[in-house]
């Protein structure tokens, strides 16, 4: 027997070996990586709030493509994020109901984006965080992150928060712009968490650390039916300036249109917002821009300075006219998800919410947030979370603030 040849045989046969133990580690390894990874999107996709839920969808949408366009997941080996979108209907029990499906019918999502109105994200994170599903949200009552749950993140500065720090703002520029300060003021808000969330610090407190009178105080239930009774307490009193918060896009529009019947709108009264009904496209369909020069509202985000592409984008796609903070921020989640993805290194959903909860960024996604960091709390609420305030001039809802951002100079309208 020639010992050479056997020898080269064994090591050859033992290299076969080898290869093909690797070639199915390898290919265990592979199996293991998927094709895709599920991420949930539940807003309202019908009913009256089906409007910013379809923005929302527009905006997720956009970054999941985005995302896939750019290579996937890396370190899931280029995996493709897929969206999957659940409607939440157009009331707290629907929401609930919605979530319920999701997590029974869903149960390789990962993380998911909810629910637009707080009222809704309250219901659905219920659900979510027995389920341990982590959820972005938008929303911005306190209420939300204050249940101690671990799987809730929230994106945008909270409503006491942005009361808090836009109060003293909205003074400054009413000084600097107007060269009085406001002595009254007049608070309508809907029933919503958030619109509650907004006004409750500013009427416990920080309406007489400015020296601010409350003349009018009335609350509603969505949608309004006659917006006439409010009007006339308004009118009444002519306040020095007006908060007007609601949620409804409708309710909105006929507030504004009654007190332009009144008088109020020619009366020059600035009226202040929290949140995107009174900057929503919808309003100049059947209402004249002139109706709205003015009118500003505090919004957690808003399509900015440094969002140019992405608003021509969004315009170019789906015919919408500007950014509001619906799209921004949805599309800001998708990208936040798929950077925890990447740290979690695997499409599970405990390790994505421990890579939420570890995360610190300075870029990435941070440049759809204002306030430049993305970092969250124990509470799940977002580190250094900032805020912007837009403006109705010449036909457009554009950001007056903060300075960065800022795409034109906010002014305050005289009484």
């Amino acid at each position: 027997m020639n010992t050479k040849t056997c020898g080269a045989s064994r090591r050859a046969v033992l290299a076969a070996g080898l290869a093909l133990a690797a070639s199915a580690i390898t290919g265990e390894a592979a199996a293991q990586q998927p094709a895709e990874v599920k991420v949930g999107l539940l807003v309202p996709l019908s009913g009256i709030y089906s409007r910013p839920g379809q923005v929302m969808r527009m905006g997720a949408e956009m970054a999941v493509e985005h995302i896939n366009a750019a290579g996937g997941i890396k370190a899931l080996g280029g995996a493709k994020l897929k969206l999957v979108q659940i409607d939440a209907g157009d009331s707290t029990e629907k929401a609930k109901n919605a979530a319920q499906r999701m997590v029974a019918q869903e149960g390789d999502l990962v993380a998911a984006s909810a629910a637009y109105l707080s009222s809704f994200t309250l219901a659905v994170t219920e659900v979510t965080e027995r389920a341990h599903l982590p959820v972005l949200t938008l929303s911005y009552s306190d209420l939300i992150t204050e249940r101690g749950f671990k799987y809730v993140f929230q994106t945008s500065a909270t409503a006491a928060a942005q009361a808090e720090t836009a109060l003293p703002e909205i003074m400054k520029l009413a000084e600097a712009t107007s060269g009085e300060r406001p002595k009254t003021v007049a608070i309508i808000t809907d029933n919503t968490a958030a619109s509650v969330a907004s006004v409750k610090p500013m009427k416990e407190r920080l309406l007489k650390q400015y020296g601010l009178e409350l003349v009018v105080d009335e609350t509603w239930t969505p949608p309004l039916a006659d917006a006439t009774p409010l009007v006339q307490r308004v009118r009444a009193t002519r306040p020095d300036m007006l908060f007007f918060l609601p949620t409804v896009i409708s309710d909105a529009k006929l507030l504004l249109e009654k007190m332009n019947e009144f008088g109020l709108a020619q009366a020059r009264i600035p009226v202040i917002s929290f949140g995107i009904a009174v900057a929503e496209p919808d309003l100049l369909k059947n209402m004249s821009p002139e109706l709205l020069q003015g009118v500003m509202t505090v919004v957690g985000n808003w399509g900015s300075k440094g969002h140019e592409a992405l608003i021509e984008e969004l315009r170019n796609k789906y015919d919408e006219p500007w950014m509001t903070q619906n799209a921004i921020s949805t599309y800001g989640d998708m990208w936040i998800i798929k950077e925890a993805l990447e740290l979690a290194g695997k499409a599970d959903k405990e390790a994505v919410a421990e890579a939420l909860r570890s995360m610190d960024l300075t870029s990435g996604p941070t440049k759809y947030f204002p306030g430049g960091r993305m970092k969250f709390d124990d509470k799940g609420r977002r580190v250094d979370a900032s805020f912007t305030i837009v403006q109705w001039q010449d036909g457009l809802p554009v950001t007056v603030y903060p300075p960065d951002l800022a795409m034109a100079k906010a002014f305050w309208s005289k009484k």
